[in-house]
């Protein structure tokens, strides 16, 4: 198939062609911005016709005009519009697309090969939030923090254009265009090629179950939604009603521009649940297919997570099993089972776990394997005991489980101090892929509220009735308004100068489990064989065991509220984060002691 949008031919004598699908258009033309020939009802307008090459693909070429042209695409009884294709919008969703050279980056990280699932360490962040600068270029200074805590994966929230000047970017209008907010296409490429030259991967968020409804000017162009379907966000993407296959070929498309054209490691595909395909084969699975030609094609690691709350086994299972192929899941239940444990919610979906009472079984499979779900009333899961670890990416915070509460309160705040490094050393011993969402290393006391910038005031009262409408299930009837300027100024993070002691006691503590995850044999190796889990219901003491051949780690977490008395053990005690430099109160010496939320990690060989 012909490349869409617009695609430089010719540098040297500055041809350019434009090439866009418009489902049964009578007329469609090319409009150029500041063109040398007006249009007489809009001066500073060239308006040049555009072919139908083939039934509904229009397209034209122009030389001699530059290069970083502003345009849009004149379609017959719907007016002038961005293009779908753009890889630009300097003027917001609304605005003028600018054409885009590919190769004007000069890749350094050449001989990346990227990392494997089981290897990565993800720490997620949101572009607009995590500095005070909010772009792509502050994120790249960071980047020497991040290093030295010891991550070794970004993922990245969606930086595609939204409305306004900030939004989470779950509400993206185009595609394939890299936010003007956080700054240009070259400036992301930057940060990829920099994070990869210090042995980073990188993962984008991208949302494909739903569309952003400013700026969406999809439906003008072709029949991209079907009324076959209805989910949250009203009709559903069309992947199998009639006409389907433009839809199916766009979103393809647009899984190889990330890994292709930015040389993204792996993307993270949005609630993959509301994604309806009846097709003979699903869309994910044709979106694991396409990874894994470009993965191969390019001599690189790269994979695709799928968030679902379904613990629906079938995604990540191969084709010859059943499944789509997806190579790796976020496990929610994980989250829940020590979130209710620590803090005792019930609220909503959390009525469904009963704290410490599910980590024996998420340590190795979902906690819902087809169980009657209460909150959902109707049974609920699958079996993914014989799945291994590293298909799974498990987190004890992460934007949603923070962003969509009323108050976006991080668990730093609903939590003493000394159980923010239990719950940490939990996800740690985990067999799974650890998730950080941004500002946990430190005990970040900002919230992470939702928040929205849009400039239709239809939309403006929408957002915030639809908030109020999803927390009635947990009873959260006061928030700050997503539309509010200080909803986001309020979820950015403190700057280092302004940190506590206890911060940096936090921050040190992460970076030594961190440290010890990657290096240690009994953990590096993600095995849920090699796994054993004890819980002590009445003393609410856990038992973690990991191990590898001869080297064996054994951790013990106090989620209780009062001290525990253990018998010596084998081997000798390597970590315990009730010591001084982690904020504790304890010398690096033996304890036969558990402290209330304290974590205490023995080796023996």
């Amino acid at each position: 198939m012909q490349k869409m949008g617009a695609n430089i031919l010719d540098h040297e004598r500055g041809k350019v062609e434009f090439r866009v699908f418009a489902f049964r258009k009578k007329e469609v033309a090319l409009v150029l911005k500041n063109g040398p020939t007006g249009d007489p009802d809009n001066p500073g307008l060239s308006i040049i016709p555009m072919q139908e090459e083939t039934p509904h693909i229009y397209s034209t070429c122009i030389e001699g005009r530059g290069l970083d042209l502003l345009y849009k695409f004149r379609i017959a009884d719907e007016g002038d519009l961005p293009d779908p294709r753009s890889r630009f919008q300097p003027e917001g969703v609304h605005g003028f697309s600018q054409v885009i050279d590919p190769g004007s980056y000069r890749w350094r990280a050449g001989n990346w090969k990227g990392k494997r699932p089981g290897e990565l360490i993800i720490y997620e962040l949101h572009t607009g939030t995590f500095t005070p600068q909010g772009t792509f270029k502050a994120i790249t200074e960071r980047l020497d923090y991040l290093q030295e805590l010891g991550v070794n994966a970004l993922e990245l929230m969606p930086v595609c254009q939204t409305p306004g000047k900030w939004n989470w970017g779950y509400d993206g209008a185009n595609l394939f265009s890299v936010n003007n907010n956080y700054g240009t296409p070259d400036e992301l490429k930057e940060l990829i090629d920099n994070c990869h030259l210090r042995g980073f991967a990188v993962i984008l968020d991208v949302v494909y179950n739903h569309f952003g409804p400013e700026g969406n000017y999809l439906s003008a162009y072709g029949p991209y939604f079907t009324q076959k379907h209805q989910t949250a966000w009203g009709a559903a993407v069309n992947f199998d009603d009639r006409h389907s296959a433009w839809t199916r070929a766009m979103v393809l498309d647009n899984v190889r521009y990330w890994l292709e054209e930015y040389r993204f490691d792996g993307l993270r595909l949005d609630a993959v649940h509301a994604i309806k395909d009846e097709s003979r084969t699903h869309i994910l699975q044709e979106m694991a297919a396409t990874a894994r030609q470009i993965a191969v094609g390019e001599g690189r690691e790269i994979f695709l997570i799928a968030e679902s709350d379904e613990n629906n086994v079938k995604i990540i299972n191969t084709p010859e099993k059943g499944g789509y192929g997806i190579d790796v899941q976020w496990m929610d239940d994980f989250h829940h089972v020590i979130h209710t444990a620590l803090t005792g919610e019930k609220q909503g979906y959390y009525q469904d776990y009963n704290g410490l009472e599910g980590l024996e079984k998420v340590s190795k499979n979902y906690l819902y394997t087809g169980e009657y779900s209460p909150f959902r009333e109707q049974n609920r899961g699958s079996d993914a005991s014989q799945n291994p670890g590293e298909q799974f990416v498990v987190f004890i915070q992460n934007h949603d489980q923070v962003g969509n509460r009323a108050g976006g309160e991080r668990l730093s705040v609903l939590v003493d101090f000394p159980f923010l490094k239990a719950a940490c050393g939990l996800m740690f011993f985990s067999p799974y892929i650890p998730l950080l969402f941004m500002g946990e290393e430190y005990a970040e006391k900002n919230p992470f509220l939702f928040f929205t910038n849009y400039e239709d005031p239809v939309l403006k009262k929408a957002v915030s009735s639809g908030r109020r409408e999803e927390f009635l299930d947990f009873g959260w009837e006061d928030f700050p308004d997503p539309e509010d300027d200080r909803t986001f100024y309020a979820s950015r993070l403190t700057p280092f100068s302004d940190w506590t002691a206890e911060n940096k006691a936090l921050w040190t503590f992460y970076r030594d489990i961190i440290h010890l995850r990657k290096t240690h044999p009994a953990l590096c190796q993600l095995s849920k064989e090699h796994t054993e889990v004890e819980v002590d219901r009445e003393k609410k003491l856990v038992t973690f065991m990991r191990w590898q051949r001869e080297n064996k780690l054994t951790a013990l977490f106090n989620l209780g509220r009062e001290e525990i008395k253990i018998t010596p053990r084998k081997g000798k005690q390597i970590l315990n984060s009730e010591w001084r430099k982690y904020g504790g109160r304890l010398d690096e010496s033996e304890t036969t002691t558990l402290l209330k939320g304290n974590m205490l990690v023995f080796e023996e060989k």
